[in-house]
Protein backbone atom coordinates (compact mmCIF):
# COMPACT_ATOMS: atom_id res chain seq x y z
CA UNK A 1 0.00 0.00 0.00
CA UNK A 2 1.84 3.17 -1.19
CA UNK A 3 2.41 6.18 1.29
CA UNK A 4 0.19 9.56 1.40
CA UNK A 5 3.76 10.89 1.29
CA UNK A 6 5.53 9.01 -1.13
CA UNK A 7 6.83 10.99 -4.36
CA UNK A 8 8.72 10.07 -7.68
CA UNK A 9 10.82 12.16 -9.13
CA UNK A 10 11.79 12.32 -12.97
CA UNK A 11 14.57 14.07 -13.91
CA UNK A 12 15.53 14.48 -17.81
CA UNK A 13 18.96 15.63 -18.43
CA UNK A 14 21.62 16.44 -21.04
CA UNK A 15 25.35 17.55 -20.48
CA UNK A 16 24.37 18.66 -17.12
CA UNK A 17 27.83 18.29 -15.23
CA UNK A 18 27.79 22.00 -14.52
CA UNK A 19 25.34 22.20 -12.02
CA UNK A 20 23.97 18.79 -11.24
CA UNK A 21 25.80 17.83 -8.19
CA UNK A 22 24.26 20.81 -6.42
CA UNK A 23 20.31 19.50 -7.20
CA UNK A 24 21.70 16.15 -6.60
CA UNK A 25 22.83 17.49 -3.43
CA UNK A 26 19.80 19.30 -2.77
CA UNK A 27 17.40 16.16 -3.06
CA UNK A 28 19.50 14.12 -1.03
CA UNK A 29 19.23 16.74 2.09
CA UNK A 30 15.66 17.06 1.51
CA UNK A 31 13.59 16.40 5.05
CA UNK A 32 11.50 14.02 3.03
CA UNK A 33 13.46 12.54 0.61
CA UNK A 34 11.81 11.13 -2.94
CA UNK A 35 10.87 6.86 -2.35
CA UNK A 36 12.00 6.99 -6.32
CA UNK A 37 14.17 9.13 -8.69
CA UNK A 38 14.50 7.95 -11.89
CA UNK A 39 16.81 10.41 -14.29
CA UNK A 40 17.15 10.15 -17.70
CA UNK A 41 20.46 10.92 -19.43
CA UNK A 42 19.19 12.23 -22.92
CA UNK A 43 22.56 11.40 -24.68
CA UNK A 44 25.02 13.71 -22.50
CA UNK A 45 28.48 13.94 -24.22
CA UNK A 46 30.06 15.58 -20.92
CA UNK A 47 30.78 13.99 -17.71
CA UNK A 48 27.00 13.47 -16.70
CA UNK A 49 27.15 9.85 -17.40
CA UNK A 50 29.87 9.21 -14.77
CA UNK A 51 28.51 12.09 -12.02
CA UNK A 52 24.80 9.58 -12.58
CA UNK A 53 26.76 6.59 -12.44
CA UNK A 54 28.35 7.80 -8.85
CA UNK A 55 25.48 8.65 -7.36
CA UNK A 56 23.29 6.16 -8.19
CA UNK A 57 26.43 3.56 -7.04
CA UNK A 58 25.73 5.19 -3.64
CA UNK A 59 21.80 5.60 -3.42
CA UNK A 60 19.49 2.66 -4.47
CA UNK A 61 16.38 5.13 -5.44
CA UNK A 62 18.00 6.66 -8.02
CA UNK A 63 17.31 4.81 -11.36
CA UNK A 64 18.98 5.59 -14.52
CA UNK A 65 17.52 5.85 -17.62
CA UNK A 66 19.72 6.13 -20.65
CA UNK A 67 18.83 7.68 -24.15
CA UNK A 68 20.70 7.58 -27.82
CA UNK A 69 22.40 11.01 -28.25
CA UNK A 70 20.09 12.79 -31.05
CA UNK A 71 23.42 15.39 -31.71
CA UNK A 72 21.70 18.40 -30.18
CA UNK A 73 19.72 19.81 -27.31
CA UNK A 74 16.17 20.02 -27.73
CA UNK A 75 14.36 22.14 -25.64
CA UNK A 76 10.38 22.03 -25.37
CA UNK A 77 9.14 18.74 -26.56
CA UNK A 78 12.14 16.73 -26.66
CA UNK A 79 12.44 17.29 -23.07
CA UNK A 80 9.21 15.99 -22.39
CA UNK A 81 10.35 12.93 -24.77
CA UNK A 82 12.81 12.33 -22.12
CA UNK A 83 10.86 12.48 -19.28
CA UNK A 84 8.17 10.14 -20.93
CA UNK A 85 11.41 7.34 -20.81
CA UNK A 86 11.33 7.85 -17.45
CA UNK A 87 7.61 7.72 -16.80
CA UNK A 88 7.77 4.56 -18.96
CA UNK A 89 10.35 2.90 -15.98
CA UNK A 90 7.73 3.21 -13.70
CA UNK A 91 4.59 2.40 -12.21
CA UNK A 92 3.07 5.92 -11.92
CA UNK A 93 -0.24 4.66 -9.66
CA UNK A 94 2.63 3.42 -7.02
CA UNK A 95 3.31 7.01 -5.85
CA UNK A 96 0.84 9.94 -4.55
CA UNK A 97 2.94 12.18 -6.25
CA UNK A 98 5.40 12.54 -9.20
CA UNK A 99 7.88 15.68 -9.94
CA UNK A 100 9.48 16.91 -13.46
CA UNK A 101 12.37 17.77 -12.11
CA UNK A 102 15.04 20.02 -13.90
CA UNK A 103 19.25 19.18 -12.96
CA UNK A 104 20.10 23.03 -13.02
CA UNK A 105 18.43 24.00 -9.96
CA UNK A 106 19.62 24.28 -5.62
CA UNK A 107 16.22 23.34 -3.53
CA UNK A 108 15.65 24.23 0.06
CA UNK A 109 15.58 21.51 2.46
CA UNK A 110 11.88 21.61 3.23
CA UNK A 111 10.68 21.77 -0.74
CA UNK A 112 9.00 18.82 -1.12
CA UNK A 113 7.87 18.49 2.42
CA UNK A 114 5.94 21.87 2.31
CA UNK A 115 4.34 20.58 -1.41
CA UNK A 116 3.31 17.97 -0.23
CA UNK A 117 1.54 19.24 3.19
CA UNK A 118 -0.42 21.90 0.73
CA UNK A 119 -1.44 19.15 -1.57
CA UNK A 120 -2.78 17.27 1.80
CA UNK A 121 -4.47 19.68 3.09
CA UNK A 122 -6.52 20.77 -0.25
CA UNK A 123 -7.71 18.16 -2.71
CA UNK A 124 -8.41 20.53 -5.30
CA UNK A 125 -4.62 21.45 -5.79
CA UNK A 126 -3.53 19.39 -8.67
CA UNK A 127 -0.33 20.70 -9.19
CA UNK A 128 2.09 23.55 -7.38
CA UNK A 129 5.77 24.70 -6.95
CA UNK A 130 7.72 26.82 -5.08
CA UNK A 131 9.41 30.28 -6.59
CA UNK A 132 12.04 30.42 -8.98
CA UNK A 133 15.52 32.57 -8.55
CA UNK A 134 18.56 33.68 -10.56
CA UNK A 135 22.04 35.25 -8.85
CA UNK A 136 22.60 38.74 -10.11
CA UNK A 137 25.73 40.26 -8.45
CA UNK A 138 25.49 38.58 -5.64
CA UNK A 139 21.96 39.17 -5.06
CA UNK A 140 19.38 36.32 -5.56
CA UNK A 141 16.91 38.13 -7.58
CA UNK A 142 12.99 36.55 -8.91
CA UNK A 143 12.47 35.03 -12.31
CA UNK A 144 9.12 36.45 -11.93
CA UNK A 145 6.49 33.95 -12.58
CA UNK A 146 2.48 34.14 -12.06
CA UNK A 147 1.14 32.26 -8.72
CA UNK A 148 -1.66 30.72 -11.34
CA UNK A 149 1.14 28.14 -12.42
CA UNK A 150 3.74 25.10 -11.15
CA UNK A 151 7.04 25.81 -12.58
CA UNK A 152 8.06 24.09 -15.44
CA UNK A 153 11.53 23.25 -14.15
CA UNK A 154 9.74 21.50 -10.73
CA UNK A 155 6.52 20.40 -11.87
CA UNK A 156 4.81 18.60 -8.65
CA UNK A 157 1.96 16.68 -9.57
CA UNK A 158 -0.94 14.69 -7.77
CA UNK A 159 -0.67 11.78 -9.78
CA UNK A 160 -4.50 11.18 -10.52
CA UNK A 161 -4.29 14.50 -11.73
CA UNK A 162 -1.55 13.95 -13.98
CA UNK A 163 -2.92 10.93 -15.51
CA UNK A 164 -6.57 13.10 -15.56
CA UNK A 165 -5.07 15.46 -17.49
CA UNK A 166 -3.43 13.05 -19.86
CA UNK A 167 0.11 14.40 -19.23
CA UNK A 168 2.48 16.45 -20.54
CA UNK A 169 1.57 17.79 -24.13
CA UNK A 170 4.52 16.88 -26.90
CA UNK A 171 4.88 20.34 -27.61
CA UNK A 172 6.10 23.82 -26.80
CA UNK A 173 4.27 25.76 -24.00
CA UNK A 174 3.47 21.88 -22.44
CA UNK A 175 4.32 23.63 -19.24
CA UNK A 176 1.26 25.82 -19.45
CA UNK A 177 -0.65 24.21 -21.47
CA UNK A 178 -1.04 21.44 -18.07
CA UNK A 179 -1.99 24.80 -15.65
CA UNK A 180 -4.91 25.89 -17.69
CA UNK A 181 -6.37 21.91 -18.26
CA UNK A 182 -5.89 21.55 -14.51
CA UNK A 183 -8.29 24.77 -14.29
CA UNK A 184 -10.57 23.12 -17.20
CA UNK A 185 -11.15 20.22 -14.68
CA UNK A 186 -11.86 22.84 -11.82
CA UNK A 187 -8.55 22.05 -10.45
CA UNK A 188 -5.90 24.54 -9.02
CA UNK A 189 -2.12 25.24 -10.47
CA UNK A 190 -0.33 27.52 -8.08
CA UNK A 191 3.17 28.02 -6.87
CA UNK A 192 4.36 30.46 -3.71
CA UNK A 193 6.97 32.69 -3.13
CA UNK A 194 7.98 31.83 0.29
CA UNK A 195 11.34 31.93 2.08
CA UNK A 196 10.96 27.86 2.34
CA UNK A 197 9.92 27.54 -1.14
CA UNK A 198 12.67 29.51 -3.18
CA UNK A 199 14.90 27.72 -5.15
CA UNK A 200 17.92 28.68 -6.96
CA UNK A 201 17.75 28.49 -10.72
CA UNK A 202 21.17 28.10 -11.97
CA UNK A 203 20.31 28.24 -15.81
CA UNK A 204 17.99 31.53 -16.04
CA UNK A 205 14.95 30.74 -17.80
CA UNK A 206 14.41 31.86 -20.99
CA UNK A 207 18.31 31.66 -22.03
CA UNK A 208 18.33 29.45 -24.73
CA UNK A 209 21.78 27.39 -26.18
CA UNK A 210 21.99 30.35 -28.36
CA UNK A 211 21.20 33.42 -26.27
CA UNK A 212 18.42 35.11 -23.97
CA UNK A 213 16.96 37.04 -26.72
CA UNK A 214 16.27 33.89 -28.78
CA UNK A 215 15.35 32.24 -25.43
CA UNK A 216 12.44 35.16 -25.36
CA UNK A 217 11.67 35.13 -29.03
CA UNK A 218 10.57 31.12 -27.99
CA UNK A 219 8.59 32.15 -25.24
CA UNK A 220 6.74 34.34 -27.25
CA UNK A 221 5.95 31.76 -30.15
CA UNK A 222 5.10 28.99 -27.39
CA UNK A 223 2.76 31.66 -26.22
CA UNK A 224 1.25 32.01 -29.78
CA UNK A 225 1.17 28.14 -30.14
CA UNK A 226 -0.57 27.75 -27.12
CA UNK A 227 -3.52 30.63 -27.89
CA UNK A 228 -2.56 33.44 -25.89
CA UNK A 229 -4.38 36.66 -27.97
CA UNK A 230 -2.21 39.54 -28.77
CA UNK A 231 -3.72 42.09 -26.30
CA UNK A 232 -2.48 39.95 -23.64
CA UNK A 233 0.35 38.88 -25.00
CA UNK A 234 1.59 42.75 -25.43
CA UNK A 235 0.06 43.46 -21.68
CA UNK A 236 2.62 40.25 -20.74
CA UNK A 237 5.60 41.67 -22.38
CA UNK A 238 5.14 45.34 -21.23
CA UNK A 239 4.95 44.13 -17.54
CA UNK A 240 8.49 42.65 -18.08
CA UNK A 241 9.88 45.85 -19.76
CA UNK A 242 12.14 46.36 -16.13
CA UNK A 243 13.52 42.83 -16.61
CA UNK A 244 16.82 41.99 -17.63
CA UNK A 245 17.79 42.33 -20.32
CA UNK A 246 15.43 45.52 -20.47
CA UNK A 247 13.13 46.29 -23.15
CA UNK A 248 14.38 44.20 -25.69
CA UNK A 249 14.49 40.98 -23.67
CA UNK A 250 10.19 42.22 -23.63
CA UNK A 251 10.15 43.05 -27.45
CA UNK A 252 11.86 39.84 -28.27
CA UNK A 253 9.11 38.09 -26.71
CA UNK A 254 6.70 39.82 -28.88
CA UNK A 255 8.26 39.91 -31.75
CA UNK A 256 7.99 35.89 -31.04
CA UNK A 257 4.63 36.25 -30.98
CA UNK A 258 4.02 38.24 -33.66
CA UNK A 259 6.60 36.65 -36.32
CA UNK A 260 4.44 33.42 -35.41
CA UNK A 261 1.65 34.86 -36.39
CA UNK A 262 2.46 36.41 -39.60
CA UNK A 263 3.71 33.20 -40.67
CA UNK A 264 0.36 31.33 -40.15
CA UNK A 265 2.42 28.74 -37.69
CA UNK A 266 -0.48 26.14 -36.50
CA UNK A 267 -1.50 26.49 -32.79
CA UNK A 268 -2.23 24.31 -30.50
CA UNK A 269 -5.19 21.74 -31.80
CA UNK A 270 -7.32 22.12 -28.98
CA UNK A 271 -10.13 24.63 -29.57
CA UNK A 272 -11.85 23.70 -26.36
CA UNK A 273 -8.21 24.60 -24.54
CA UNK A 274 -8.28 27.84 -26.61
CA UNK A 275 -11.29 29.53 -26.00
CA UNK A 276 -11.10 28.60 -22.36
CA UNK A 277 -7.69 30.36 -22.27
CA UNK A 278 -8.63 33.26 -23.83
CA UNK A 279 -11.65 33.39 -21.43
CA UNK A 280 -9.17 33.31 -18.64
CA UNK A 281 -7.01 35.96 -19.80
CA UNK A 282 -9.62 38.49 -20.88
CA UNK A 283 -11.04 38.10 -17.54
CA UNK A 284 -7.25 38.70 -16.30
CA UNK A 285 -7.12 41.50 -18.08
CA UNK A 286 -10.30 43.28 -17.14
CA UNK A 287 -10.03 42.22 -13.45
CA UNK A 288 -6.74 41.74 -12.67
CA UNK A 289 -5.14 38.18 -12.55
CA UNK A 290 -5.31 37.63 -8.91
CA UNK A 291 -9.29 38.36 -9.26
CA UNK A 292 -9.76 36.48 -12.24
CA UNK A 293 -8.42 33.27 -10.67
CA UNK A 294 -9.86 33.70 -7.32
CA UNK A 295 -13.00 33.75 -9.87
CA UNK A 296 -12.69 31.14 -11.75
CA UNK A 297 -11.65 28.80 -8.65
CA UNK A 298 -14.61 29.73 -7.13
CA UNK A 299 -16.64 28.63 -10.25
CA UNK A 300 -17.80 31.96 -11.37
Amino acid sequence: MKSERSYVLISPCRNESRYMRETLDSVLAQSVPPTKWVIVDDGSTDATPEILQEYAAKHAFIQIVTRKDRGHRAVGPGVIDAFYSGYAAIEPTDYAFLCKLDLDLRLPPRYFEILIERMLADNRLATCSGKAYVMENGQLEPERHGDDTSLGMTKFYRTTCFQAIGGFVREVMWDGIDNHLCRMQGWIARSWDEPDLRFVHLRPMGSSQDSIYVGRMRHGYGQYFMGTGLLFMAASALSRVNQKPYIVGSAAMLWGWIKAALQRKPRYDNPAFRRFLRQYQWRSLLMGKQKALQSMERGH
